[in-house]
């Protein structure tokens, strides 16, 4: 799938660019507004659109790209007002993303807009797998005695359902992708947080011992020591190493 990503901040282009492509994407990425437009002329998938561009509004952008295609459009922007949703929205935009965001819920966004445009839901890979390592978002995914359900965002253990938040939730989810795989702490921080998340680090410590905690055993995160995490199932070859 090729986006179109209309965004003058390297600093922001760069990561997610980078992050959309352990996704799957093609992501052709310009600085201003008039190149968006020129590039846009090269029929994308889609187009991610920022509102503050050094050369003209991004609302004259989406303007201008709804009345010659029918192109779907996500704006990405700082600018966080009712206001500007509104008017971007009213302009053909088909949604709004305010920063900062994380790469997932982009993508999240990015097949919500497809689904509704018509065309088939896109399906990521996932980062340097394959098409079919990413369980469905449509079933259910049993690990052992765990089960994982993205659709309804819905874990149970042993058959009793655990209550995660939010967080806890995708950072089950996004490890259960490839369970025995081991994901850097950066992997894990720019997937589940946000490629641009300046706190500290510690808050994903915090959440892999929430995670063991509910989960009513360390041994279903493992630690690759200096690396990062992965999900195993507990007794399994995996668990050898140390989950501390």
């Amino acid at each position: 799938m090729r986006l179109l990503l209309i965004e003058d901040d390297d600093r922001i282009a760069g990561p997610l660019t980078e992050g959309l492509g352990r996704y799957g994407f093609t992501v052709d990425h310009v600085r201003t507004g008039a190149a968006g437009l020129a590039d846009a002329t090269a029929a994308p998938d889609l187009v991610l659109l920022d509102l503050g561009l050094p050369d003209m509004d991004g609302l004259d952008v989406c303007r201008s790209l709804r009345a010659r295609s029918a192109v779907p459009i996500i704006m990405i922007t700082a600018r966080g007002e009712e206001a500007d949703r509104i008017v971007g929205l009213e302009l053909g935009a088909d949604d709004y993303l305010a920063k900062p965001f994380g790469v997932r819920e982009l993508i999240a966004r990015i097949r919500a807009v497809t689904r509704r445009a018509g065309a088939p839901a896109y399906q990521p890979t996932g980062p340097a797998q394959g098409p079919a390592a990413l369980p469905s978002a449509a079933g259910a995914q049993a690990l052992g005695s765990l089960t994982v359900n993205r659709r309804t965002r819905e874990v149970h253990l042993d058959g009793s359902e655990v209550a995660l938040t939010p967080r806890e939730f995708d950072l089950l989810a996004y490890l259960a992708e490839d369970p025995g795989t081991v994901y850097s702490r950066q992997q894990i921080m720019d997937t589940v947080w946000d490629p641009h998340f300046f706190g500290p680090t510690k808050t994903l410590d915090a959440h892999v011992a929430a995670l063991r905690r509910k989960l009513g055993h360390p041994g279903w995160i493992t630690t690759a020591r200096g690396v990062g995490f992965r999900l195993t199932v507990p007794g399994g070859p995996a668990t050898d190493e140390a989950a501390g």
